[in-house]
């Protein structure tokens, strides 16, 4: 989920990529449409994760900081992180079963309690390409994966009776496509399915999402009709993935159905313009889509920062 220089980067047209859905409660037309995070000067929101009791957590590619607030409440208040004051961007967030908050920024995965006790930091080793830049994480049963944006590197951490192990290197994704310059596959979101036992990851640079077998480390690419699909933030419920795109397509939502074994697929909902203001990824409560609007390009932007609320449109799909 990159920041503005990070999204001027040299696209090559390849094929583009699937994943996916699950039913969901219906939806609730009282909640806000609008969620300010900020009105501070150089926010600049990046990553959004909500708790299964709605509570928000979004963080800033600008400032590093981290905020909290619930789907009920229009406004989020800084959420009090410890060992985070240093950190100038922070730009992946989720949470665990266990309500922990996990973020990535610079080099280095956090871990904290609801109450913003630090809990564990993880450094990520360079890469081929120099210093790791961390994007965004999928957390499974067993482990935590981290994209890296400045290296073709997915990184990975081992959970083991909850305790977080070394962040390390576990695969170099430059081998599925090995005619590509290694600077520009510029990793982002990455999600899996719910037995941890397949991933997808974007990459920017290649206009593509690229499927991985965790057991066996194979790597292929998603095809979704032929089509280029560099994505940003990805949700994946299911065999419906929800995606947002924000570099060589018009900025917004999009929502495909992946086959069973989340090799293709195809878009069936397209969601832009208004009220995205340069959408950098999402989260999902209910029947709602929560869409983080980054204003990163145009840095710093304009007060107040955003979250945009909307409806999903694949919401009563099987």
């Amino acid at each position: 989920m990159p920041g503005t220089n990070r999204l001027l980067c040299l696209g090559a047209s390849v094929l583009l990529a699937g994943l996916a859905a699950q039913p969901a409660p219906a939806v609730a037309h009282d909640l806000p449409r609008t969620y300010v995070v900020s009105r501070s000067p150089g926010v600049l929101p990046e990553g959004i994760a909500i708790d299964h009791d709605g509570t928000m957590y979004v963080s800033s590619d600008g400032t590093g900081a981290l905020y909290r607030g619930t789907v009920r409440d229009p406004r989020l208040r800084p959420f009090r992180a410890d060992g985070v004051e240093d950190r100038t961007s922070t730009l992946g967030v989720h949470t665990d079963a266990r309500g922990r908050v996990f973020s990535v920024g610079g080099a280095e995965l956090t871990v904290h309690d609801r109450r913003g006790r630090l809990l564990a930091t993880r450094t990520a080793q360079s890469g081929p390409l120099g210093a790791s830049d961390l994007n965004d994480l999928v957390i499974t049963e067993d482990a935590v994966y981290v994209t890296d944006w400045a290296n073709p590197v997915v990184h990975r951490a081992e959970i083991h009776g909850g305790e977080l192990g070394p962040l390390e290197p576990w695969l170099d994704v430059r081998s599925a496509f090995p005619q590509f310059p290694a600077q520009f596959w510029l990793l982002n979101g990455i999600v899996a399915d719910r037995s941890g036992r397949t991933l997808l990851v974007a990459s920017n640079g290649t206009e593509a999402v690229w499927r991985v077998d965790v057991a066996t480390r194979e790597v292929g690419q998603l095809d979704l009709d032929g089509a280029s699909f560099g994505a940003d933030g990805m949700l994946l419920r299911g065999r419906t993935l929800y995606a947002v795109l924000n570099y060589g397509a018009p900025s917004g939502v999009y929502v495909a159905t992946l086959d069973e074994e989340l090799r293709t697929g195809s878009v069936t909902h397209r969601i832009t313009g208004e009220p995205f203001d340069l959408p950098t990824t999402l989260a999902r409560h209910g029947c709602r889509l929560y869409v983080v609007n980054s204003q990163n390009d145009n840095p710093p932007g304009e007060p107040p920062y955003t979250v945009s609320a909307i409806d999903d449109p694949a919401c009563d799909r099987p």
